[in-house]
């Protein structure tokens, strides 16, 4: 289905510009909630470390530790920057 109407002249940019920079917005404020974060879950450790889940996994394997508390399972930024380190050649 398509659904036209007409626009005062401008608003189509008004309104291309106020989501444009919600978006940029709402990506920023993610991107600092992330770089601001120790802690982290798995899924976002592997994010962090740039590599797969099933890698990630593999680095707990290497010996990369890892938090658990009730399930939980957490890894700090230092746990993983340390493990990257100790692991380059």
């Amino acid at each position: 289905m398509r659904i036209e109407f007409d626009m005062p002249q401008g608003l189509e940019e008004q309104l291309r510009n106020v989501v444009l920079t919600t978006v940029k917005e709402a990506i920023n404020h993610h991107k600092e909630q992330q770089s601001s974060k120790e802690w982290m879950s798995l899924k976002e450790g592997a994010a962090y470390a740039g590599v797969a889940h099933n890698t990630f996994s593999k680095f707990r394997e290497m010996g990369l530790r890892v938090c658990e508390i009730d399930g939980v399972k957490r890894v700090s930024k230092k746990e993983i920057d340390g493990f990257l380190v100790s692991n380059s050649h």
